[in-house]
């Protein structure tokens, strides 16, 4: 696990405990889990740009607590990257709270991913098929609950709907009493994907729970943020694809700005970001700024010099 933060440092923002932000009354912005994305060098950007609190891509916990190299490619951090949740998808209680107990000191707290609805997620009894397995779901919060320590560390949960929107308050319900610390609520169902996002089963939820809920789902904008929290009656919004498109959106830009796409450049070569990832990035950031021929341009750059010969050329920064 590659990192410039000490077990024994403390980031400051760290001291910044996202419970008390979900109770500020204020909108809370957070970048959700991306795999592949919302990796260190992203989460440096999003921050940069008004998000409040930052996820790491989805960590298979078995792989992480049994591999040195898998934690090493998977869990990179440093001082700066605070607030910050883990993201683990896991179904054995033992090895979900080990992995909790290793990041436990650069983190605070992990996630529980009951909501990925990808049909190797769930064929390996992880993502979305945990919303119908809440004994499951009880005794793995228990465990971290009873493993780690540490105050203020924060255990939440990811989860996608049901059909019939009473399994899924039952669910949240059971979650709240076994000490779960917020819910993030994707409001689509494990079978939908590009549907319209029930806001109104989210806004039930909410109404049904006293800790709290994060709204996800389809948000492309700040007003759009604005607008699903006021709706749902939500504590903070997630967003992903949003976010990829434009890292600057929490801030209000209406598109990526120039200044945070050299931002990524210089953020990313700092990180030593590899080059399929720093190129992918560019290419959602642009994706509105940039007409047909440029894109088929810019898509077929190989090397991480001509990408900046090309940025330079062509916007003169």
């Amino acid at each position: 696990m590659k990192s410039d933060c000490m077990q024994t440092t403390i980031c400051q923002e760290r001291k910044k405990d996202p419970i008390e932000m979900f109770h500020s009354g204020q909108l809370v912005k957070v970048c959700a889990p991306m795999v592949r994305y919302s990796k260190l060098a992203f989460r440096t950007l999003v921050r940069k740009y008004s998000c409040d609190l930052c996820y790491t891509p989805m960590i298979v916990a078995a792989d992480f607590v049994k591999s040195i190299k898998a934690r090493d490619s998977e869990f990179t951090t440093n001082q700066g990257d605070c607030p910050l949740i883990v993201q683990f998808a896991a179904n054995d209680a033992r090895l979900l709270s080990d992995a909790a107990r290793i990041v436990c000191p650069y983190a605070n707290g992990i996630d529980i991913n009951c909501g990925c609805p990808q049909r190797w997620a769930m064929a390996e009894g992880y993502g979305a098929c945990l919303i119908n397995k809440p004994e499951l779901v009880r005794d793995m919060v228990k465990q971290v609950r009873n493993q780690v320590e540490t105050p203020g560390f924060s255990v939440s949960i990811k989860i996608r709907i049901h059909d019939d929107l009473k399994r899924t308050v039952d669910l949240c319900r059971k979650a709240e009493a076994i000490g779960v610390s917020w819910i993030t609520v994707h409001g689509r169902t494990a079978e939908e994907r590009h549907q319209p996002v029930h806001y109104d089963s989210i806004k039930i939820i909410k109404e049904n729970m006293s800790i709290p809920v994060i709204a996800n789902g389809d948000i492309r904008s700040l007003k759009e943020a604005e607008n699903v929290w006021q709706i749902t009656g939500t504590d903070g919004v997630m967003v992903a694809r949003g976010l990829l498109a434009n890292p600057a959106m929490f801030a209000g830009y209406e598109e990526t700005p120039l200044k945070c796409i050299w931002d990524w450049v210089d953020i990313a070569l700092e990180l030593g970001t590899p080059y399929m990832c720093f190129h992918q990035h560019l290419m959602y950031m642009m994706e509105k700024i940039t007409s047909r021929q440029e894109k088929r341009v810019f898509n077929a750059l190989s090397s991480t010099s001509a990408i900046i010969d090309y940025l330079t050329d062509h916007y003169g920064i």
